[in-house]
């Protein structure tokens, strides 16, 4: 039996203003293909779905269609889908009674009967071609804070988190009541969380804080769960001897994930348990990050474009990202400026430019100041470069004391 684990596709997500549609198209477009190629009997996407709460008709269209297109290329599929914190849980599982019919399983939200875990709703047994169970996906969504069990910051203190023995309560019940249905059956469970030891990117990863908690302890997902397929960190990695794993996002969706080898994971299933392997999936889009470390000139920015080897006859939604690390040789308004014109004349999309400014001499060894040897407008000054790459004008200042003075 062979299992395609992917999760944090994003769909309507926007980079910098552009959309990313034409690049998910494509990209849900190879991973049908894949299903096919790879004999995939069961898919299971481990939350974030889409990208906010509230997705664009041609954001939903999107998935509508690619569940669409991999039951068509593996009429065999069994897909399970769990939200994640991006998702709007409620909207996700509304389809449900219709996505069935596709062998499409659901699961927005933790479903309760008379107070114990709806063990049908989260428990989707898995079959072979003889009709035979063979294993269980247990469907676990993101979880918020009235999801765990007991959860109180009252009482007396113990030296464990609340929210850490709550969830570990809450993951041993559930995996209590799918042992005793599964009986001896490998149970693969699947997560949306970030889980202590994993890598997380910035820019596009919200850090998910329940009372206070970033990060989960591995030790909260029970030994009798054979897999955890996890979303929610966007690079793949894996954790727990490679028992929990991370797929990773299907491409990048900030620029601190341009070296990410994006893809989904692979798990076949035997006798002798289960093998996991990265498959890279193609990004749609290229990604150049110039320079490729530290900051460069502007004349220099502009031999590295010159250098790219960019397709004219890419659709504008096709062509490639750049980022853009200028040094400050001038006002950083400038520099903005012409390095936008420069953009605006290859077949690139603008990721984003910054304003580096050198350090100067001796600057590295400056000390911290406390509140008592600065002001509020030495702040400012200090933050406006930062920012900028330049000195605030005058009218700068001029506004921030209007705002210190309340005018």
């Amino acid at each position: 039996m062979r299992i395609l684990h992917t999760a944090d596709w994003h769909l309507g997500h926007s980079l910098n203003g552009w959309p990313r549609d034409a690049e998910h198209r494509a990209w849900l477009g190879r991973l049908a293909e894949l299903i096919g190629e790879e004999e995939i009997d069961v898919l299971i996407v481990a939350g974030d779905i889409f990208d906010g709460i509230n997705p664009s008709g041609e954001a939903q269209r999107l998935l509508y269609e690619a569940l669409r297109a991999f039951r068509e290329r593996r009429p065999s599929l069994v897909t399970v889908i769990t939200a994640g914190n991006h998702d709007p849980a409620g909207r996700l599982e509304a389809p449900s009674a219709i996505l069935r019919s596709l062998d499409v399983h659901v699961v927005g939200t933790v479903r309760r009967i008379d107070g114990e875990i709806d063990i049908g709703h989260h428990l989707v047994p898995i079959r072979d071609a003889k009709g035979d169970v063979r294993a269980h996906v247990l469907a676990i969504p993101f979880l918020r804070a009235a999801d765990l069990p007991g959860l109180s910051f009252a009482g007396e203190e113990t030296g464990v988190s609340p929210v850490v023995a709550a969830a570990r309560a809450f993951h041993a019940g559930i995996a209590a009541a799918a042992d005793a249905v599964a009986d001896g059956l490998p149970v693969i469970a699947t997560g949306h969380l970030h889980c202590a030891g994993g890598t997380e990117s910035e820019g596009a990863e919200r850090r998910i804080l329940i009372g206070g908690e970033h990060a989960l302890p591995a030790d909260v997902f029970p030994a009798s769960f054979a897999y955890v397929a996890l979303g929610h960190l966007h690079g793949p990695q894996s954790l727990d001897g490679g028992r929990i794993r991370y797929s990773g996002s299907c491409f990048p969706l900030s620029s601190s994930e341009i070296g990410y080898d994006h893809g989904v994971t692979i798990l076949d299933l035997d006798a002798d348990g289960i093998a996991a392997r990265h498959v890279a999936i193609p990004r749609p889009a290229a990604f150049h990050r110039l320079p490729a470390s530290g900051a460069i000139g502007l004349g220099a920015f502009e031999e590295a474009l010159a250098g790219l080897d960019l397709d004219p006859g890419l659709p504008k939604d096709l062509q490639p990202f750049v980022y853009a690390t200028l040094q400050a040789e001038g006002p950083a308004s400038v520099l903005l400026s012409e390095a936008e014109r420069l953009l605006a004349e290859y077949p690139v999309r603008q990721g984003g430019i910054r304003i580096q400014r050198a350090l100067e001499e001796g600057a590295a060894a400056q000390s911290l100041l406390t509140l008592d040897e600065t002001n509020p407008e030495d702040l400012f000054v200090a933050a406006f470069r930062k920012v900028n790459g330049s000195d605030p004008e005058a009218r700068h200042l001029s506004a921030f004391r209007d705002t210190i003075n309340g005018a």
